[in-house]
């Protein structure tokens, strides 16, 4: 559920609404957006200065997800991950108070810039990287979008070692897993952002699980570049088929409030019960009609959660993006939206792949170090490589809505060892991590040592998951309290 750090913008409102326009038809049509462009923060969202006097068109959102199309020399990798804090001694969550004093602390140490709502400190930005705080306090890096793995791995260890130097002096550590494993979500602090607050209200109208996702979930994602409409299409159809392997892979939840739960990803099970309208595996995606357009159609059609005004958050919970473009979102009468609108509306839309100007590869636990480095190896070796892409395309080709959902379905209970066919969905795991290897040594850079994390999964077909498990009926001796030792970064 990560916040958009930083984006390259499409700055609607600083040139004439005829040339926008003019620029946007460009975009359309060549893929490309060569001009204006200047960065923004959207962690607090983005907030337009200017407030829209024409109503935004169709033809603008669909311009501005237009807009992300590069040409592959300027294809960079940006991965976010999160973890959970917690007192070494004790095992407890960290307070806000303590989550301020680390944030500070960092800040001071090593220069990074405070973003504040309110009073409160509630994130860091430095350079085009950002740390955010998710709902219950997990600590979410947003990396800077880079050229190879190895900046990217390398990013993660700087990030690791920053934060263990003023959290060790506070007798704080990190875990590094998909699902809280002790703790109620009564035990878990409120992050102080109005955003959450909203989000908190309005997940139990929608889905038994919602709160759950906010408060005990941990993740990493990998953020992608496409070049054209077509493109993103390719990639957006094998992100969201390949999803569950990434799941079965990475699978690190096994335990809920100190025992096993029964899956070995209760994050991917969580995600099927949180809110249907903004979750899932998007089968239009695999329509012959789809495209920039057909997803700014779903996206129109999910309830807003909010509108960020004068640096505070309106409830806009269940109301319809349509009615805002004419005017008519009750909160805001006569109010019109502008394209900053539209970006932190789709950022509260939580698919297995997610589009913005880019794509998010959404399924996989949070992990320890090495796997943090592994997700985007795996993803960027069968993405950004046309032959590996091509391959996975015609592996998928076949593939009924049915089954790709019944993967997304119990994945997360049986992992690899999923019947698919006349196998296992290990088999095509195989495949799959073979083909990101190639990938990545046809990229020319060395990377595919970053995947020998989830090369070792497929070969034996254990999931991490399942090594929990065995510690926990072994030398646990059937308690959980050691896996903080074990997933520690």
């Amino acid at each position: 559920m990560a916040l958009l750090s930083q984006v390259v913008f499409h700055p609607y409102h600083q040139i004439p609404q005829r040339q926008c326009r003019v620029c946007i038809q460009t975009v359309q049509e060549c893929g490309i957006n060569e001009g204006h462009r200047s960065i923004v923060h959207a962690s607090p969202p983005t907030e337009d200065a200017v407030i829209a006097t024409e109503p935004l068109t169709k033809e603008d959102l669909v311009g501005y997800l237009a807009s992300g199309c590069k040409t592959k020399e300027k294809w960079r990798i940006g991965t976010e991950h999160e973890k959970f804090g917690f007192e070494i001694k004790t095992l407890q969550p960290m307070k806000y108070e303590q989550i301020a004093e680390l944030l500070n602390g960092i800040s001071e140490r090593f220069d990074w810039d405070k973003i504040m709502e309110g009073d409160n400190i509630i994130g860091l930005k430095q350079g085009k990287q950002s740390i955010s705080l998710e709902p219950g306090g997990q600590f979410e890096l947003s990396g800077a979008p880079l050229e190879t793995l190895h900046q990217t791995c390398a990013e993660v260890n700087s990030h690791l070692y920053q934060v263990k130097a003023v959290a060790e002096e506070m007798g704080i550590g990190f875990l590094g897993i998909g699902f809280q494993p002790k703790w109620e979500i009564k035990d878990i602090p409120i992050m102080p952002k109005g955003r959450y607050e909203i989000m908190r209200n309005y997940m139990p109208k929608v889905g038994s699980l919602g709160l759950d996702m906010m408060f005990r979930t941990c993740t990493v994602q990998v953020n992608l570049d496409f070049s054209s409409e077509a493109d993103m299409i390719r990639k957006f159809r094998a992100g969201l088929a390949l999803q569950p392997i990434a799941t079965a892979l990475f699978a690190n939840s096994p335990f809920t409030e100190g025992k096993p739960n029964g899956y070995l990803s209760m994050r991917s099970h969580i995600w099927t019960d949180t809110d249907n309208n903004r979750a899932g595996m998007l089968p239009f995606v695999f329509d012959d009609s789809f495209g920039f357009e057909q997803y700014v159609d779903y996206a129109l059609d999910v309830p807003m959660y909010f509108v960020y005004r004068k640096k505070k958050y309106i409830d806009c919970t269940g109301m319809s993006f349509r009615d805002f473009m004419s005017g008519k979102l009750p909160p805001l009468p006569g109010e019109l939206p502008n394209l900053n609108d539209w970006e932190n509306h789709l950022t509260t839309i939580f698919p297995e792949v997610r589009l913005k100007r880019y794509l998010e590869m959404r399924g996989a636990d949070g992990g320890p170090w090495r796997r943090l480095c592994a997700l985007p190896a795996f993803w960027v070796g069968i993405l950004y490589d046309e032959v590996s892409l091509q391959n996975v395309i015609d592996l998928i080709a076949d593939w009924t809505p049915e089954e790709r959902q019944m993967l997304r379905n119990k994945v997360p209970r049986s992992g690899l060892k999923t019947p698919f066919r006349d196998g296992f969905l290990r088999h095509v795991a195989e495949d799959v991590v073979k083909l990101a290897k190639d990938g990545l040594e046809r990229r020319g850079f060395k990377e595919t040592g970053f995947l020998n994390e989830v090369a070792e999964v497929v070969r034996t077909g254990i999931t991490p998951a399942e090594k929990l498990l065995d510690m926990y009926h072994g030398k646990w001796g059937q308690s959980v309290d050691p896996v903080f030792g074990e997933l520690l970064y």
